[in-house]
C-alpha cells in the first residue's frame, strides 16, 4: 500500500514503433536544413541585383557558407559524441534557424557572407547527429531505409523552397527578405517536439518491450561503446585521422557531393541565363528535388533488401552505388537538350542517382565505423563534401564569368601555359561543367569498391 496522502504514479503510455517517430523527427530537421540553404540559390539573381553582387561575389558568399560547413563537420561530430544526439541536434537547429532569419536582414556582400557563414556552422551538425541517431535506433537491416528517410528531407526541403520563393518573393507586399523568416518559425515547433521525443532506446520511458527486443543488437553496441575505456582527445583524433578508410570515403564525397551543390546553388541560374526562365519559372526545380527524394528512399530500400537476403551490409551499399555511378553520367546530355522539359528530365535522373548514392554512402560509414566515434568519423568524412563544394563554386564562377581566365603570374611567358589558357577559355561555359560532372561518380566508385568486404569494427577497439 502507498503511504497516506500519496497517489499512484500514472503509467507512462508506450508508443509502438517509436524508432520511426525518431526517423520522422530527423526528416523534419533535414527539411528545415535544406529550405534554409536552398533559398539563396533560388533568389541568387534577385539578391544580386538588389545588393549589387557579381557572380564572383556570389560564389564567395556561398563559399563562406561552405568554409563554415567544413569546419563544423570536423568539430560538430565531437560535440555530438560528447553531448549526445538529443541536446546537440537541438542546439544545431536553433543556431542555424536564427542565422537564416538574419540573412533576410543582409544589406551587403559582407553581411550576407557573415550570416551564411553562421548558417554553415549550424547546418553541418544536422548531418553528424543524424547518422549517430540511426546507429542508436535502427538495426543494420533498417539503417539504409532510416537514412533514406531523413536524407529525403534534404530534397523535400529543396523542393519546397522554390514554391516558397515563388509565392513570397514574388508577392508585391512581401519580397525576398521575408522568405528567410518562414523556416525559423517552423524550427520552434520542431524543437519542442524533438526535446520531448528523443532519448536513447535503453533509456526511453515510452519504448515497448517488443521494440527493445528488436533493437537488442544496436543497444548492445551502444552499451559496449559507453563502457569502453576513454582515450584522450589527441589519441582519439589520431586514431580517426590515421584510418585509411576515413580518407578514402572523404575523397569520394569530395568528388561527388559538388554535383548536388551545383543543382542547389547554380542550376536555377543556368535555367534563367541559358533558357530565359524568370523567378516563378525556376520553381520547376521542384520536380528535380522530388526525383532526389525518391532516390534517397529507393537507395535505402534497395540496399536493405540486399542485406535481408544475406549479403554483407557494405557490399549491399556498394552494389546499389554502382547503379548510381552508371546513371549520373547522363549529366553530359543536359547542354545538348533543346527544351526545358527535356533538361529537367535529365536533371531528375542525375539527382535521383546522386541521392541514391548519398544514402548508401552514409549507410556505409555507419556500417564500418565504431559507434563511440561514429559522429567524429562521419564529420571528418563529410568535410570532404564541403571542400569539394568550395572548389566547385570557384570553378563554376570562373567558367561562366565573361572575362577570360588569365595565365597565372608565375607561369607568364611560358608558351605551353598560354596555350593551355587559350584552350581552357575556348571551352568555358556551363556545357563543360556538365561534362565534368559525368565522370566523378565512376571515379569515386573505383576508389571505394574495395570496402565491399569490410565488416564493422568493434565498438570497443582502441582506435577506429
Amino acid at each position: 500500500m502507498l503511504p497516506q496522502g500519496e497517489t499512484p504514479e500514472k503509467p507512462v503510455r508506450k508508443i509502438p514503433h517509436l524508432r520511426w517517430m525518431v526517423a520522422a523527427g530527423l526528416l523534419f530537421a533535414a527539411v528545415l536544413n535544406y529550405i534554409d540553404r536552398s533559398v539563396l540559390g533560388l533568389l541568387a539573381n534577385t539578391i544580386q541585383k538588389d545588393l549589387g553582387i557579381s557572380n564572383d561575389q556570389y560564389a564567395t558568399v556561398v563559399n563562406w557558407f561552405l568554409v563554415a560547413y567544413t569546419l563544423a563537420y570536423l568539430l560538430s561530430g565531437r560535440v555530438v559524441d560528447k553531448l549526445g544526439v538529443r541536446i546537440s541536434l537541438a542546439l544545431f537547429v536553433a543556431w542555424w534557424s536564427i542565422s537564416n532569419a538574419l540573412t533576410g536582414l543582409a544589406t551587403s556582400v559582407k553581411s550576407l557572407s557573415v550570416f551564411r557563414f553562421m548558417l554553415g556552422l549550424g547546418e553541418a551538425g544536422g548531418f553528424t547527429a543524424s547518422p549517430k541517431a540511426v546507429g542508436e535506433w535502427f538495426p543494420p537491416t533498417e539503417r539504409g531505409l532510416a537514412i533514406g528517410i531523413y536524407s529525403l528531407g534534404g530534397a523535400l526541403g529543396a523542393a519546397i523552397a522554390p514554391v516558397l520563393v515563388a509565392n513570397i518573393a514574388g508577392h508585391p507586399a512581401l519580397g525576398w527578405r521575408w522568405v528567410f523568416a518562414v523556416s525559423p518559425l517552423l524550427a520552434g515547433i520542431w524543437l519542442i517536439g524533438w526535446l520531448w521525443l528523443y532519448r536513447r532506446p535503453a533509456e526511453h520511458p515510452r519504448i515497448t518491450e517488443g521494440e527493445l527486443a528488436h533493437l537488442r543488437e544496436s543497444i548492445a553496441e551502444s552499451e559496449r561503446a559507453a563502457a569502453a575505456p576513454r582515450e584522450s582527445e589527441w589519441t582519439l583524433w589520431k586514431g580517426v585521422l590515421r584510418e585509411p578508410v576515413v580518407w578514402r570515403l572523404m575523397l569520394a564525397r569530395m568528388l561527388t557531393d559538388p554535383v548536388w551543390y551545383f543543382y542547389q546553388f547554380w542550376m536555377p541560374k543556368y535555367l534563367q541565363e541559358a533558357h530565359g526562365l524568370d523567378q516563378k519559372g525556376v520553381a520547376i526545380m521542384w520536380m528535380v528535388f522530388v526525383a532526389a527524394d525518391i532516390g534517397f528512399l529507393a537507395g535505402g530500400i534497395f540496399s536493405g533488401a540486399l542485406v535481408r537476403r544475406g549479403n554483407a551490409p557494405p557490399a549491399s551499399r556498394l552494389w546499389v552505388m554502382l547503379t548510381s555511378a552508371c546513371l549520373v553520367p547522363c549529366s553530359f546530355l543536359i547542354p545538348q537538350l533543346p527544351t526545358v522539359a527535356m533538361i529537367i528530365t535529365a536533371a531528375m535522373i542525375v539527382c535521383y542517382a546522386h541521392t541514391q548514392w548519398l544514402t548508401n554512402m552514409t549507410s556505409l560509414v555507419v556500417d564500418v565505423m565504431p559507434k563511440r566515434i561514429l559522429a567524429t568519423s562521419f564529420g571528418v568524412i563529410a568535410a570532404g563534401s564541403a571542400l569539394g563544394g568550395i572548389f566547385m563554386n570557384k570553378l563554376v564562377a570562373a567558367f561562366i564569368d565573361p572575362n577570360p581566365i588569365a595565365t597565372p603570374t608565375f607561369l607568364a611567358g611560358a608558351g605551353w601555359a598560354d596555350s593551355a589558357m587559350l584552350w581552357l577559355n575556348a571551352h568555358r561555359g556551363y556545357g563543360s561543367l556538365f561534362v565534368l560532372m559525368a565522370f566523378v561518380h565512376p571515379l569515386a566508385f573505383a576508389l571505394i569498391w574495395g570496402l565491399r568486404s569490410r565488416g564493422a569494427k568493434s565498438a570497443t577497439a582502441s582506435s577506429p
